[in-house]
């Protein structure tokens, strides 16, 4: 159990009052764990204020703020062997979710208070830094498209509808997968590579319950040929993802490796935790045990692959 921690809490972070929110997580804590409690500005971000805290010792750091804050001290925390807790306050809370952590105050301190903790993957995408995934497609076109004003004034509806507009100007386009042992080629309108992904990011759900400790990455590629068929595609991930099972539609592919190289035709744009980071190409490796996160359980393993029926698709072994 820990007795002192770095807590990084940003005040901006969802729609919730800051002040009663950093009393309550004091409350919580405080009685067990030393807080040395610093705050986010818009001079000073999170990994910054995370790597300072690492440089410092520190036992331990807990986060509480959005998707963003919560990304980037876990990457800045990659490899550093520091237990990192979660207090999500965001809208989506999309690393949270994935890892099963609860997403409301109490629940989320009480599991720092447990002190179980587990070994849990990362990745790096064109050398940068990744907890979550790499969207190339229809994911980076939607998150391009969902504005920050938007974002703040309808949480997770800005996505839907963004993706919504985003279906109108829906195209295929040409991909190549190069993983350790194969080449494969297909045609594709997203293509996502997990580390690990919530239930609501839908289109990395192809095997869906992503491991999120098994030192692979999950890819998920989908085919639709027109519009209809990627609305079904859609609405069929939802609902696999929500019980867990693999989907079985034959314009969804899915496969598991340790790193990847993805070219397309012509390029596309790639999303990597949320954030547009330029065009394909690019190349993700997931780098095993990267993080100590705070975290109550673990996922059961799921289908490994399912890539017949994606179109004009051919495997080559190396």
């Amino acid at each position: 159990m820990i007795t002192s921690a770095c807590l990084i809490f940003n005040p901006v972070a969802g729609q919730r009052n800051p002040d009663q929110d950093i009393e309550q997580i004091k409350f919580l804590l405080e009685s067990a764990i030393a807080l040395d409690i610093i705050y986010t500005t818009p001079e000073v971000d999170a990994a910054q204020l995370a790597r300072e805290a690492i440089a410092r010792g520190v036992e331990a750091i807990i986060v509480s703020g959005g998707d963003g804050t919560v990304s980037a001290v876990a990457e800045a925390m990659i490899g550093s062997n520091i237990p990192l807790g979660i207090i999500a306050r965001g809208t989506a809370n999309a690393f949270a979710n994935a890892l099963g952590i609860p997403t409301q105050i109490e629940p989320a301190c009480q599991t720092i208070l447990g002190g179980w903790t587990e070994v849990v993957d990362a990745a790096t995408c064109n050398d940068k830094p990744m907890v979550l995934l790499a969207g190339i497609g229809f994911e980076a076109e939607t998150v391009e498209n969902a504005d920050r004003e938007a974002k703040n004034r309808l949480g997770m509806l800005a996505y839907i509808l963004a993706g919504v507009n985003q279906l109108r100007n829906l195209e295929q386009f040409d991909v190549e997968i190069e993983t350790e042992d194969r080449i494969i080629k297909t045609s594709a309108v997203a293509v996502t590579v997990a580390n690990t992904a919530p239930p609501t990011s839908i289109l990395a759900q192809g095997p869906a319950g992503l491991i999120y400790n098994d030192g692979l990455l999950d890819l998920t590629i989908v085919a639709s040929a027109n519009l209809m068929s990627a609305i079904a595609a859609s609405y069929d991930l939802l609902n696999t993802a929500r019980a867990g099972e693999a989907t079985q539609r034959d314009d969804i592919g899915y496969m598991r490796a340790r790193k990847v190289k993805i070219t397309t035709d012509p390029p596309q744009k790639v999303a990597l935790d949320g954030e547009i980071i330029g065009t394909t190409p690019i190349a993700v490796e997931c780098i095993p045990g990267a993080l100590t996160i705070f975290i109550p359980n673990g996922e059961e393993e799921q289908p490994a692959e399912k890539l017949e029926g994606l179109p004009n698709l051919e495997i080559e072994s190396k």
